[in-house]
Order: C-alpha cells, then sequence, then structure tokens
C-alpha cells in the first residue's frame, strides 16, 4: 500500500510543482483505566489508523483522516494546500534516512490482559484508603503507536513505542480543610514499568501527604532563599526555560531568549538539557515526526544559553543545526517544537550540605502547576507542599505554596544544584497539542518571591 502512496505523492507533487512532502501512517492502540472510589469510571481500549500527509510549497499543506480509504485525497489537498499558503522561504531537507526501531519494553502491554489492568488500577485506589481520605484515584493509560514515515527525500522510517502511566491521588478532608496529594509512574517500555512500582509504600505516602496538608500552615510572603525539589526543579525548568528555548517562540519573537545565544543567563554551574535518547523516559523518542533523529541538545551550558530546541523550519530559517524537536499528538497534527526529556544536570552539592546553607528559607515540594510568560521571563508555579528551613532543618509544614519571579533573576540566584538527578515526573505538555514529556533534576537553591495561593 506505501508504495502506491508514495507513487500517488510523487506524481501529484510534480503536477502541482510541491518541493517537499511528508506522509505519517499510524496504528494507534490505547487502554485507559480510571477508578473513583469504589467506581469503575472508564474501561476503554481503542485501535485507530490514519493517514496524515505535509507538504511544503509556497507554505505548509496539511491534511489527515482516520480512514486510510481516503489516503489519495488527503494526499492532493495537503499538496494543494501548500500552494496556497504562505510561509518560510525555506527548510532543512538533509539526507534520506532508512530505520526501524521498535521499543516495545521487556513485557509487550499488549501480551498483558486487561483484567490485569484493571485489577492493579483497583489495588492501587483500594490501597489509597485511609483516615480522612474521602476521595482516592487511579488512572490507567498506555498507548502503543506504529508509525510508517515516508518523505520526498527517499526517508522510510518504521517505528513502534509503547508507553505506560499510572496516576495515583488522594483528598482528604477535615474541619472545613481539603488536603490532595498525587504520584505519576510510568515511561516508555512495557509492563515491567508498573511492576516495579511499590504501590503499597507510595499509596501510603500519597495519603499521608494528603492528610498531613490539613494541619500545615500558610506560608510567609517575600523573597527567600528557596531550595526546590527534583519534581519542582523539573516543571520550574519544562516551563520557564524549556519552552523560552523552542525556535518557533524565538523566530516569532515571543520568547525572552530570543537573540541571546551566547550570552551567560545562569549561575555557572547550571547545565540545562533536552534529550529524547534517555532509555525508558516518558517523553524519549528515536526519531521525531519530521522524520530527523531526536538529539540531546544543552539549551544552557555552564550559565550560558547555548541551544533552541528546532524542527525543520525553524532550523533552517535560524541557521541553525537540526535536533529533532518536530513532535505532533498524532497523525492528525502538525509537528511543532516541543520538548522531550527536560532537566538540570548535576551540580557538585550533597543535599545536605544545600539544606546546611540555608539559615531561614523554605524547602518547596512537588508540582501542582503553574504560569510563565516567555517572552516576559514571570512564573508562578505552586508546589504540592513546603517546609520552613531554618539552620538546615526543616521546620514548619506549608501548605497552598507558590513561587515566582522573573526567570533570568532567578537562574542567575542560583547558590547551589545538588547531585542527586531524578527525572521520572512522566507527564503531557500543552501546546495546542498534547506530547509525553519528562522532567526533573536536583535539589536546587536559589531565591525567589514566595506566597500563598
Amino acid at each position: 500500500m506505501e508504495d502506491n502512496l508514495f507513487k500517488i505523492a510523487e506524481r501529484t507533487a510534480d503536477k502541482l510543482g510541491v518541493g517537499y512532502f511528508e506522509i505519517r501512517i499510524s496504528k494507534v492502540k490505547t487502554t485507559s483505566v480510571l477508578i473513583q472510589n469504589d467506581q469503575l469510571d472508564e474501561l476503554s481500549n481503542n485501535v485507530e489508523m490514519g493517514i496524515g500527509v505535509r507538504a511544503f510549497k509556497k507554505g505548509w499543506g496539511f491534511s489527515s483522516a482516520n480512514d486510510l480509504s481516503k489516503a489519495e485525497e488527503v494526499i492532493k489537498t495537503a499538496m494543494k494546500m501548500a500552494g496556497l499558503s504562505r510561509g518560510p522561504e525555506k527548510i532543512y531537507l538533509g539526507d534520506p534516512i532508512r530505520d526501524s526501531v521498535s521499543n516495545l519494553g521487556e513485557k509487550r502491554l499488549d501480551d498483558v490482559d486487561i483484567s490485569e489492568k484493571l485489577e492493579v488500577t483497583g489495588k492501587a485506589a483500594e490501597l489509597l484508603r485511609g483516615e480522612n481520605v474521602k476521595n482516592r484515584i487511579a488512572g490507567y493509560g498506555e498507548s502503543i503507536i506504529e508509525t510508517l514515515y515516508l518523505n520526498s527525500l527517499g526517508s522510510e522510517i518504521r517505528t513502534v513505542t509503547s508507553r505506560v502511566r499510572l496516576r495515583i491521588a488522594s483528598t482528604a478532608f477535615e474541619g472545613g480543610k481539603t488536603g490532595e496529594y498525587w504520584k505519576s509512574f510510568g515511561g516508555t517500555g512495557g509492563w515491567e514499568l508498573i511492576e516495579r512500582i511499590e504501590l503499597e509504600r507510595w499509596a501510603d505516602f500519597v495519603s499521608r501527604k494528603a492528610r498531613e496538608l490539613l494541619r500545615a500552615k500558610a506560608p510567609p510572603s517575600g523573597k527567600f532563599e528557596v531550595i526546590m525539589d527534583p519534581e519542582l526543579t523539573g516543571v520550574f525548568i519544562h516551563e520557564a526555560v524549556g519552552h523560552a528555548a523552542e525556535a518557533d517562540a524565538v523566530k516569532n519573537g515571543e520568547s525572552i531568549f530570543a537573540g541571546r545565544l551566547g550570552e551567560k543567563i545562569g549561575a555557572e554551574e547550571l547545565n540545562v538539557v533536552d534529550d529524547p535518547t534517555l532509555p525508558g523516559k516518558f517523553g524519549s523518542y528515536a526519531y521525531d515526526d519530521e522524520g530527523l533523529p531526536g538529539k540531546r541538545v544543552e539549551i544552557i551550558k555552564n550559565g550560558v544559553l547555548n541551544e533552541y530546541l528546532n524542527d525543520r523550519e525553524t532550523s533552517a530559517l535560524l541557521n541553525l543545526i537540526p535536533n529533532g524537536h518536530g513532535r505532533a499528538q498524532s497523525y492528525a497534527h502538525q509537528p511543532l517544537v516541543r520538548m522531550s526529556n527536560t532537566f538540570i544536570e548535576a551540580g557538585t552539592w550533597e543535599p545536605e550540605e544545600i539544606f546546611e546553607e540555608v539559615k531561614y528559607g523554605l524547602y518547596m515540594i512537588g508540582d501542582k502547576g503553574g504560569e510563565v510568560d516567555v517572552a516576559t521571563g514571570t512564573f508562578t508555579f505552586g508546589a504540592k507542599e513546603g517546609y520552613i528551613v531554618e539552620n538546615g532543618e526543616l521546620k514548619v509544614h506549608l501548605r497552598d505554596v507558590s513561587l515566582s519571579g522573573n526567570l533570568v533573576e532567578v537562574l542567575r540566584s542560583i547558590k547551589a544544584i545538588g547531585r542527586d538527578v531524578k527525572i521520572h515526573f512522566p507527564g503531557y505538555c500543552g501546546k495546542g497539542q498534547w506530547v509525553p514529556v519528562d522532567d526533573g533534576g536536583p535539589h536546587v537553591l536559589t531565591e525567589a518571591l514566595v506566597g500563598g495561593r
């Protein structure tokens, strides 16, 4: 089938004067289980096949269908649209790539019966029980995506990748107060990623934290020395640094990093990396959705802004070496510049040395979402919990605590970076489309504004 489609695409491209095209044909299998308290809210297993075609002439044209019998129509529509659109003058082409990559882990997800997935999710929800815990949620999700990528350069790349994720959450109520806590597990691979989760330990941890937050205090407000744990470090570096380093934002003049390559923007010890080649991480991939190899990108190196994340269009426009960060939610979406696994590399400090450094400050733990304006670099992030730190020791437990400031000021205020890197916070990044990502880093000591939320 693909040979015939490619010939149709070549003939249509010749007829319409289209210089470049690419075809993605995907088979997507997904399974979802959601249990809230003792109620099964979702149990689904779906299979979908579709085609997406993108063509470049005076600009991009794109069309897709979830019915392969409409493939010829999709090809012609995308190429006609490419002639009508206006966009960049050029894109990066490069050499053809022919490869086949399989990443299904040690124990294929589709070899595990759905009843076992339901049982594990139900057990997780049951284990979350505890005093004052009124709401318990366990959600399981998996995807197995087989993709054939073809382009007019002669590339033919076959990939099959499975991802799996389990999320557990508890909400405790007492005396009009609410305490919420949650944790996610997962990555690229098979069922072994679920088998390795210490369910009893983590369910007890999450429910205990939800209960402890009922008695936690409101945070102080003002500028403090702040220690970010690896999870908060991860969301900070993803949201504030990673999005600002995406070359489409740079191209559009919407990033605080625009025109600043080579400028010192952080502490000497600071190294920020986005790396899709990390084995087993939720945001890992061999090739992006433009058929380019995913490459490790050193966004900040020794405190200096070093590289942007880019795709075929922005690498050509900004005269950058392509690094394979054009990602799409599915065959039905056009690739955009996106992150993969974003993190701060290890520094030289032991975590206990970082705490000993703080006479009076805050320790902020976990990710509770937030906002960032990449044009100005201003941000606000919530933490799941916090503690006042006095003379290196944890004192008052805090709830509803948030961190805010200016990105570059906070990067320049970094005083210590720990050795204890953790990159296991799987989630999804939304930028008009959702793609799987991971992030993390070590404990980091900096200075920022703290308040309640």
